[in-house]
């Protein structure tokens, strides 16, 4: 891996560290889009990448200043990740049968349909 290709990586962390803790969002929003538009991976390279990323403690620290306020439910979290962990292993199997043009467009269509969806919500 080149430097620029490393400092881009190191950029788009950054980003989305500041925009997870803040705003709750990083992998789907920011990381993906931004390894497959600047850095050319295909959209299931971005997200089997993007997905180890987040196996390590990435979130822990701003999880835990939620915790600290009381803006953590506990209980639903580990119910939350029980169940990602078995959705994300049937998902990943699935996607990585799926060509990436239709992958990268269902990605882009399912990003609009929430950014609509909270645009209009009261």
């Amino acid at each position: 891996m080149d430097v620029q290709n490393a400092l881009i990586l190191a950029l788009i962390g950054v980003a989305a560290g500041l925009l997870s803790g803040m705003l709750g969002l990083g992998g789907a929003i920011i990381i993906i889009p931004a390894m497959v538009m600047l850095l050319g991976y295909s959209q299931q390279g971005a997200q089997g990448t993007t997905l180890l990323m987040m196996v390590l403690p990435v979130g822990a620290l701003a999880a835990w200043q939620y915790y600290q306020k009381g803006f953590v439910d506990v209980k639903a979290a580990l119910i939350m990740a029980a169940f990602f962990f078995v959705g994300g292993y049937f998902g990943a199997r699935w996607a990585t049968l799926i060509p990436q043009e239709i992958l990268k467009k269902t990605f882009a269509i399912l990003i609009v349909i929430m950014a609509v969806k909270m645009w209009f919500q009261k």
